[in-house]
């Protein structure tokens, strides 16, 4: 395996507890990555707003790559390419929404987040955002495959999830993976060099593309499966292992 130059972390379920905090372990194992020259990145479904505090509590000057591979940051701020949803799709996933009263449904434009309680205004004025990703969230077993398939029928989408209960959809040719591939190109890092690490659907392309893939304890069992090695659970640590028993070793 190449040296490690770019560690690239899923957010939920992965780098933070299962109260949305880093561990004081992670940050201390972060920052030894960081100092010996290691790039750390976010990998994320989260949108930049609701990850850039977490970078700062870091002090991470490094890219993000937020709303599952819609953005890619060169650094906090710092805009590098942005994959829009087009509108009709979004217009197609909220009318499929309603059919279905028990499922929650949410909504990422470029300037904030939309939900089932607090929709936009007026509810079908679409053309006046800039879409990024929609998603669905169900206990419901049937409902979610319902939603699943009527989806994939249409084709165009990127279907993943960052839980078990849950869709997430993008643009074709939009993931986490994608992202991850073009960062490595602006950086002059080959994805071999790349460690990647999560625990839901959203993220197994990008751990089958590193150089080192690596799934949380905690993880669906299909990212286990994809992973070069499962290691422990995001609440006991998982950054700081991977960091310390993979990256840093010797």
């Amino acid at each position: 395996m190449n040296t490690i130059k770019l560690v690239a972390l899923d957010m939920d379920g992965t780098l933070l507890n299962d109260v949305q905090e880093i561990s004081a372990e992670n940050a201390k194992w972060i920052r030894k990555a960081l100092d010996a020259g290691i790039k750390v990145c976010f990998a994320t479904g989260r949108g930049f707003r609701s990850a850039l505090p977490y970078a700062e509590q870091l002090k991470l000057d490094t890219p993000m790559i937020t709303v599952n591979g819609g953005e890619i940051w060169s650094k906090p701020h710092v805009l590098h390419r942005r994959s829009l949803m087009p509108v009709s799709s979004i217009k197609r996933m909220h009318e499929l929404a309603q059919r279905f009263p028990e499922v929650w449904y949410w909504a990422y434009t470029v300037d904030g987040i939309y939900n089932k309680e607090k929709w936009i205004t007026p509810a079908d004025d679409y053309e006046a955002h800039h879409w990024l990703k929609f998603g669905y969230y169900t206990e419901d077993d049937a409902a979610r495959m319902s939603i699943y398939e009527e989806v994939a029928s249409w084709g165009g989408m990127e279907i993943t999830n960052s839980s078990p209960w849950n869709w997430e959809m993008n643009p074709e040719g939009v993931s986490k993976a994608s992202a991850l591939r073009e960062l490595c190109q602006v950086l002059g890092i080959e994805m071999s060099q790349v460690a990647a690490m999560g625990d839901s659907l959203n993220d197994i392309a990008m751990i089958q593309e590193a150089g080192l893939g690596v799934a949380v304890g905690n993880a669906q069992l299909a990212v286990k499966e994809a992973a070069d090695a499962v290691i422990v659970k995001n609440t006991e640590h998982a950054v700081a292992h991977l960091l310390e028993h993979y990256v840093l070793k010797g």
